[in-house]
This record gives C-alpha cells, sequence and structure tokens, in this order.
C-alpha cells in the first residue's frame, strides 16, 4: 500500500491527462473558459477554427495572449493547431494568403511550392501544427466523400506527394499531422453525422491504402490521425480512432510508428460511446492526444476521466506517461526553436 501510495504522491496525474487533449474553442479572443483549460486542466494544445478567426490582426493577437497566458501558468508549451489542408478544407481564407491544395496538386513541385507557402504563413501566426495532409486513397472512378480533399490518383502518386507535403512542412517547423489512417477514401458517408464502414482487410489495407502511410511512417511524420471508420475485417467492435488492433498492433508494433497518434474529433456523431469508455479505450490503445473540437462539459469530463483511469491502473498510467514523454520530446524538438522567418 506504501508503494502505491508513494507512486501517486510523485505523479502529476494532472499534466498527464492534461497533456493529451487538443481542444476547440469559442470567440476571438483568449476567454475565461479558455483560460480555465489552459491553467486548471494543463490542455496540450488549442485547434483553431473559423469560429476564432477574423482578421490576421486579431489571430495574432489571439496567440499571441494564448501562448502568454501558458507561459505564465506554468503549462507546457501548447500546440496551436489547424485544419489547412487547402481547397475546401481551409481555416485561413481570405484576407489571409490562400493555396489550392489537394486535389489541384499534380507533381512533386506543386506540392512542395504549396507546402513552403503555407507553412511560412502559419509561421507568421505562430501556428505550429497543421492537421494535413490527406493521405487517403480514392480508387479510379469511385464516389468517395473524400474526392474534393484527397491528392488524385493511385496509392503511390498519394504517397509520393503527401510525403513532399510532410517533410516541406515539417522543414519549416510545422509538425504535419496525416490523416485519416487506415484510410477513408473508399467511404461514402460522412462520419461528421454517422459511422462509416470500410470491408478491406489487413492484406488489402497495404496493397493500397496503407502504402502512404507507410511512406509517412518512414519520414518521421509528427502525427497521424485515426478515422472514425470501422474496419470490421480488422476490428468489429471499435472505429479506427479507439481501436487497440488498430492504433496499437497496427500502427504502433506492426508499421512501426512512434510519433503522436491522434483520435479525430470526438464530438463527431460517429462516436457513441461514453466519455469514459472512450478515455479508456484511448489509455489502451497508446493513442497520445484526444482532438475535442467543441466547447462543452466533455472537455473536462474527458480529463476527469483520464485522471481517474491512471489513478486507478497501473497498466494505464503506463500508456499515458509513454504518451506523455512522446508529446514532450515532440514539443522540445519544435517549440523550442525559434521560427524561421
Amino acid at each position: 500500500m506504501k508503494k502505491k501510495n508513494a507512486l501517486k504522491n510523485n505523479t502529476d496525474f494532472k499534466l498527464l491527462a492534461g497533456q493529451k487533449l487538443i481542444i476547440g474553442f469559442d470567440g476571438y479572443e483568449l476567454n475565461d473558459d479558455l483560460k480555465f483549460l489552459i491553467s486548471e486542466l494543463k490542455i496540450g494544445g488549442i485547434v483553431l477554427f473559423s469560429r476564432n478567426i477574423k482578421s490576421p490582426s486579431q489571430l495574432r493577437t489571439l496567440i499571441n495572449h494564448i501562448i502568454e497566458f501558458a507561459a505564465i501558468s506554468n503549462t507546457p508549451k501548447l500546440f496551436i493547431s489547424i485544419d489547412q489542408e487547402g481547397g475546401v478544407v481551409a481555416r485561413l481564407k481570405k484576407p489571409f494568403k490562400v493555396f489550392k491544395g489537394n486535389p489541384y496538386i499534380k507533381n512533386t513541385k506543386e506540392a512542395e511550392n504549396f507546402a513552403k507557402a503555407q507553412a511560412l504563413e502559419l509561421n507568421k501566426l505562430k501556428i505550429n501544427m497543421n492537421f494535413a495532409p490527406v493521405l487517403d486513397v480514392i480508387p479510379h472512378n469511385y464516389k468517395s466523400i473524400m474526392e474534393k480533399r484527397a491528392f488524385a490518383g493511385s496509392a503511390e502518386v498519394v504517397s509520393e506527394l503527401g510525403s513532399k507535403v510532410i517533410t516541406t512542412m515539417q522543414k519549416f517547423n510545422i509538425m504535419a499531422v496525416a490523416k485519416h489512417f487506415p484510410g477513408i477514401g473508399r467511404t461514402k458517408l460522412d462520419s461528421h453525422f454517422e459511422l462509416p464502414m470500410v470491408n478491406r482487410n489487413i492484406n488489402k489495407l497495404f496493397s493500397e491504402e496503407l502504402i502512404p502511410f507507410e511512406n509517412a511512417v518512414n519520414i518521421d511524420v509528427t502525427g497521424i490521425m485515426l478515422s472514425h471508420i470501422l474496419y470490421p475485417e480488422i476490428d468489429s467492435a471499435w472505429q479506427a480512432s479507439l481501436s487497440f488492433k488498430i492504433a496499437k498492433e497496427l500502427l504502433r508494433e506492426k508499421m512501426g510508428f512512434k510519433g503522436l497518434i491522434m483520435t479525430d474529433d470526438l464530438d463527431m456523431k460517429a462516436i457513441k460511446h461514453t466519455i469514459k469508455t472512450s478515455a479508456e479505450q484511448i489509455l489502451k490503445s497508446d493513442i497520445d492526444i484526444a482532438l475535442i473540437c467543441h466547447k462543452g462539459p466533455d472537455m473536462e469530463n474527458m480529463f476527469n476521466e483520464f485522471k481517474n483511469l491512471m489513478e486507478n491502473n497501473k497498466k494505464l498510467l503506463g500508456s499515458a506517461q509513454k504518451s506523455l514523454k512522446r508529446i514532450q520530446d515532440t514539443k522540445k524538438k519544435y517549440l523550442t526553436k525559434k521560427y524561421l522567418i
């Protein structure tokens, strides 16, 4: 009993729980809700949406205030993230510089130019993480939900173009997060509203969908985002974003990924589990970050569930400690550098 109590006394459960969260928020300014999440929950990062962006000067001020408040709150440096894929998913619109991304990119030179321009724009704003590129492969003549967001072409083309975007963004100090693992090019339903299903076994996935992700792993992509899709031939019980078999066994162990694994937005309708169940699956599956994009009780509830599970389960605590090390190593690598411009 003394040993167990000593373990608890020497463990910062608040930090372990909070650093696993990247959250969205409402408003154009640093408000009390966000201050609470930063100072009390010690969140790992924020994600910016159109509802936070009014103008370049306003956004720069908001991000500076967030960074300054985290520092005086003794909170680790934050992931300042955004969905800036280019094309139909781009949170930065005019008067920001607008760049056409997938599916308009046709060769590696265009991919490099696009990624460099995006990275320099994000650097100016002190945004340090981009939830891009999309590495989903769409079969020829297939009517996919991703047809306006994915690179056009074969798995090899997607791999080549996506890899160039990743290496270029990370060269300019923007952390790239490839998505949506293990691939949603064969989906027609939108996981924002329902749970799609992809009937592909592991061999078929490796022959096509996983090719771009294998390449991303090999070039040390910072993060990989899991899809909210059910792959019943791999795991009939859990969608990828909560699956031990997909996150831990496939991505971590079989493919050897040592970077950050994160869920897609847990507010989506494809996720119908309780917060406690989701938190437990995330910890079991070696998933580092839970993404919660909308203001509400889920943020604090997820924090509390993480904390309670860690305090009462030695195995889950071990998983959380490994996650924190990956998060800290990533922040040390990218967030202690000066911005390049």
